[in-house]
């Protein structure tokens, strides 16, 4: 088994798809008008609108609802990205902060409300533990 992908369903697609191709600086691939992903060389970011939902159990899941979920980013310098996109970001819940866990971490919300994390190894085991992704 290989986890691929996160989706994230919208209620206004456009809006999710240009933030996240935004703070990621890469380009969205459109499948449809309501499908587009994000590709990273670790894992897809999937947005759908939520007609796409009907494909599905209609009422399976609502967009803006997440309250437990936090979509995480491992970038390069994390202080870094927060001075390129703070000025436009919108709800910045916690600065770069050190967690007791080795990573450095921006946690703030994406215009649906759903948590987004971008953090940097700093300790030597986190910078261990995330060595993997350096050659992706």
């Amino acid at each position: 088994m290989n986890f691929v992908s996160i989706r994230i369903i919208t209620g206004d697609i456009q809006r999710l798809v240009t933030f996240y191709g935004r703070i990621t600086g890469t380009a969205p691939t459109w499948a449809t008008e309501d499908f587009a992903e994000i590709a990273t060389p670790a894992c897809t970011l999937a947005i759908a609108s939520e007609r796409t939902l009907k494909m599905f159990a209609a009422f399976a899941a609502r967009p803006a609802a997440n309250q437990s979920v936090i979509v995480e980013f491992l970038v390069a310098d994390v202080d870094a990205e927060y001075r390129k996109v703070a000025a436009w970001l919108g709800e910045v819940l916690q600065e770069p902060t050190t967690m007791p866990w080795g990573n450095r971490s921006l946690l703030f919300r994406d215009p649906d409300g759903n948590l987004v994390n971008f953090f940097t190894p700093v300790s030597a085991a986190a910078i261990e533990k995330f060595a993997r992704y350096a050659a992706l």
